[in-house]
């Protein structure tokens, strides 16, 4: 119990005398197969071509880094994810939607390069699907699954207050849902956390 004490006593004296900036930040989401410049560059294409309809998604939220010794910093975030993919039922010649609307919550662990200035950094992300059961024709959605794990790397450029940061996502554990038309009880099974290189802006307080 005094060893316990003694390590939460140690990490809030850290805490307490670290340098910890919070930021606004915001991204845009293309989905992607793989984090090549290839993949992604023909899912940003793709989403212009469409004028970004279902390729797109973002997200918004908050951003703490705490800068730690020899030039880490700890960077946990918290955001509200939206976007969908959509997929075709060939028996029922069907196209169906799987939204998801997400708490996201990455822990990043990044390392300076040049200051403040640029960064790289790589973590978890755990999120909780927040997408309640839709209809879609004759299927009804059901999520049965509503935590999911991945990881993102990527880095950030800050030029005073400003931040542009580029990163990818991909997964550990994949979201499942099942989809069940109501008139014949077809169940069409969901399973996939789709990759997602993101861009953004953000804004240190």
């Amino acid at each position: 119990m005094n060893k316990f004490f003694s390590i939460v006593l140690i990490g809030a004296s850290v805490l307490t005398s670290a340098q910890i900036k919070f930021a606004g930040k915001a991204n845009l989401l293309f989905k992607t197969d793989s984090p090549s410049w290839e993949n992604i560059k023909g899912s940003a294409q793709d989403a212009y071509n469409k004028a970004g309809k279902n390729n797109v998604g973002f997200n918004v939220g908050l951003s703490a880094k705490v800068n730690l010794p020899a030039s880490f910093f700890l960077m946990p975030e918290i955001y509200y994810t939206t976007f969908k993919t959509e997929f075709d039922v060939p028996v029922s010649n069907v196209t169906l939607e799987a939204k998801s609307n997400r708490v996201d919550v990455p822990v990043l662990v990044g390392y300076k390069i040049l200051g403040d200035n640029l960064g790289i950094f790589a973590g978890p992300v755990a999120s909780y699907n927040l997408s309640s059961d839709n209809q879609y024709a004759d299927f009804k959605e059901n999520a049965t699954k509503d935590f999911t794990v991945g990881y993102q790397f990527g880095a950030q450029v800050q030029l005073q207050k400003l931040i542009v940061s580029a990163k990818y996502e991909g997964a550990f554990t994949e979201d499942q849902r099942d989809f069940i038309n109501t008139n014949t009880n077809e169940t069409i099974r969901y399973d996939s956390r789709p990759s997602l290189f993101m861009v953004g802006l953000g804004y240190e307080f």
